[in-house]
């Protein structure tokens, strides 16, 4: 029997698709001549028509089942398939290779040096357990704050069962971050003059901190005498968009505001807490008295009336224009407007100069109209923000 010999099947040949890095190192390694071949198509880059999710994602949908994705935060992978899949609520971000979803609203994350503002929330032995909306209550050991009187000497069992007179619960402190620990935690410290408990002022809780996030503000507190500044929260509807209270140069300040409302202080706290008081007048008249003194005993003419929880007499005009402030701080969260001392600034001398424009409309002698000018809402508002957004 003959024996028929057939030619090999050839199949037909298709470029395999590498991205074209990879056939760079094949060419530089190997020293493939390139030419004559047709140019090796790219993979499917992250595009609007891709099947990655855009836009907002829920947790458990899944972003991606492409395997050259890798997963970054807010993201977990299944380990029996290469499925990306959103553990938060917030808009995918690629970095190259690297998928990750940052989340609409998140708690603040404590690092070294951050000033911010919290409140007493326990009183444990030798320590505090303090609010600053992170994941972790915040400690403020008694080792790290300064005793009446700028006394520098070791914490005994007296202090100890005195603790209550420095903190209580309810009361609100600036401080700031000395460490971090392993589990996320902060530990803080008020040795400063400039740290303390806040009185004789409102309470503002901004969420979007770091300039980042879903925004939205509440007021807490108020002002008056004899009054604590606790109380009701007054939530303000929120919006979106990328406001918050950022790091910057400068983050407590004071004021010399209009109307006959004296010097107000303003605190900015990096984990959006803002305290707006008036302007303590006490240091200034225990540094006259202390002219002769050192500097390193200057501390303790100042610190013995630190821990007072008695509000001081504030008068209606220094009022207004704390809520003046308030409004303005609530009118740039609102808008998705970072809140620094720039845009703080610059919306309250909008509306200063938006309500010296509807006063010139308006009849002087009319006192009910007078009364509503503090309202920043509404039309007003969208004036202050273009007046803001002019100067940034």
């Amino acid at each position: 029997m003959a024996i028929t010999i057939l030619p090999p099947v050839v199949e037909d040949a298709r470029p395999y698709e590498v991205d074209s890095d990879d056939s760079m190192s094949m060419d530089s390694e190997d020293d493939v001549e390139m030419t004559g071949i047709s140019r090796p198509h790219k993979r499917p880059r992250l595009q609007g028509n891709s099947n990655i999710g855009t836009g907002i994602v829920t947790p458990g949908e899944v972003v991606t089942d492409d395997p050259q994705w890798m997963r970054g935060h807010g993201t977990y992978m299944n380990p029996l398939s290469t499925s990306i899949i959103a553990t938060v609520a917030g808009t995918v971000q690629k970095t190259n290779k690297l998928l990750s979803v940052h989340p609409l609203r998140a708690r603040y994350t404590p690092e070294i040096g951050d000033l911010v503002v919290g409140r007493i929330v326990e009183v444990q032995s030798r320590r505090w357990k303090v609010d600053v909306a992170a994941p972790l209550l915040a400690q403020l050991p008694l080792s790290a704050i300064n005793l009446p009187g700028g006394i520098l000497r070791r914490r005994t069992s007296a202090d100890e069962l005195q603790i209550r007179t420095f903190f209580s619960e309810g009361d609100l402190v600036v401080a700031e971050v000395q460490s971090v620990h392993q589990d996320g935690s902060a530990s803080l410290h008020t040795r400063s003059l400039k740290y303390g408990k806040l009185r004789n002022g409102v309470f503002l809780a901004v969420t979007g901190t770091g300039g980042s996030g879903a925004s939205s503000s509440s007021v807490k507190g108020g002002v008056g005498a004899a009054t604590s500044a606790s109380g009701s929260a007054l939530a303000a509807p929120g919006g979106s968009g990328t406001g918050g209270v950022v790091r910057s140069r400068r983050q407590v300040w004071t004021v010399s505001t209009s109307n006959g409302g004296g010097e107000v202080n303003i605190v900015l706290g990096v984990n959006g807490y803002i305290y707006i008081s008036k302007h303590n007048d006490g240091g200034d008249a225990a540094s006259s008295t202390t002219e002769n003194v050192s500097i390193t005993r200057m501390e303790e003419m100042v610190s013995s009336s630190i821990y007072s929880s008695q509000n001081d007499d504030i008068p209606p005009p220094t009022r207004r224009e704390i809520a003046r402030l308030a409004q303005c701080i609530r009118v740039l969260v609102q808008s998705g407007v970072r809140v620094d001392e720039d845009t703080v600034m610059g919306a309250y001398n909008a509306s200063l100069q938006v309500d010296l424009e509807i006063g010139d409309d308006e009849d002087e002698e009319d006192e009910w109209r007078q009364e509503g000018r503090e309202y920043l809402e509404g039309a007003k508002a969208q004036q202050i923000l273009e007046l803001v957004k002019q100067q940034l």
